[in-house]
């Protein structure tokens, strides 16, 4: 299934994007370290984004299969730009916050399932994925 987003330069480095299929909204703007004003999220900043977002609704998904109360579960992602040319993604760092009721096992098996999350799997091998 395809999903359909358009993006269209507003101006002064930053873009709009429309999610096709309900018309939600989502602005970039180009980060300070790279000559813009970082007014909002830039568009490496939503790259880390749906790691973290992706990964936290697969555990979800798995919390409500199980009949897990999941709410309040958190990620918290760091991402790092590569010191060298050419500027790319270099490494993100996540912690994740998980319910406190859950039993040790409960949050293995739900940061074991991080790596079936597309975004994650979809990453070039380059790019360090660190969880703390």
């Amino acid at each position: 299934m395809a999903t359909k987003i358009n993006c269209t330069y507003t101006s002064d480095n930053q873009t709009e994007l429309t999610h096709g299929p309900t018309g939600a909204r989502i602005a970039t703007d180009l980060p300070p370290d790279n000559g813009g004003k970082g007014r909002t999220f830039s568009p490496t900043d939503l790259f880390a984004s749906a790691l973290a977002s992706c990964a936290l609704t697969i555990m979800g998904k798995i919390a409500q299969r199980d009949g897990v109360d999941f709410s309040g579960a958190q990620i918290e992602v760091e991402k790092e730009m590569s010191a060298e040319p050419p500027r790319r993604v270099a490494m993100f760092r996540l912690k994740a916050k998980l319910p406190p009721s859950l039993t040790g096992q409960q949050r293995e098996k739900y940061l074991a399932s991080i790596k079936t999350c597309p975004v994650h799997l979809s990453l070039h091998p380059d790019i360090k994925v660190v969880w703390e």
